[in-house]
């Protein structure tokens, strides 16, 4: 059974620190690129921040640039997001996501591959002024 468990989530003063965790299970996390998305309510869920499969490359989202570090540990396939100086607006659920680009699914192939992904279930993060 696939399973992200994500934690870590609370709620912190403006300029303060959390460190969210994703732990994976039931699929080759290694061969997988994982990131972070929030939603805030009333808002769509946005894009926070991505790691390659390989840990070259990270990606994150323009507001959070220099305050977030996404990281990956491959023995304990475990996704983390060390989130600093955090403001108001920052304030959502955090879900785990972990994507991986495939050619066949459920026995149909696809020339140009489709992104299969898991969820997590979220954790709520609230950062008060």
């Amino acid at each position: 059974e696939v399973q992200l468990q994500a934690s870590g989530g609370g709620a912190v003063q403006a300029g303060g620190s959390l460190k969210l965790s994703c732990a994976a299970s039931g699929f080759p996390f290694d061969d997988y690129g994982v990131g972070w998305f929030r939603q805030a309510p009333g808002r769509e869920r946005e894009f926070v921040a991505a790691i390659t499969w390989s840990g070259g490359s990270t990606y994150y989202e323009e507001s959070v640039k220099g305050r977030f570090t996404i990281s990956r540990d491959e023995v304990k396939n475990t996704l983390y997001l060390q989130m600093n100086i955090l403001k108001p607006e920052d304030s959502a659920v955090y879900y785990c996501n972990a994507r991986r680009l495939i050619s066949y699914h459920n026995g149909k192939y696809y020339p140009h591959g489709i992104y299969l992904d898991y969820w997590g279930q979220g954790t709520q993060v609230t950062v008060s002024s």
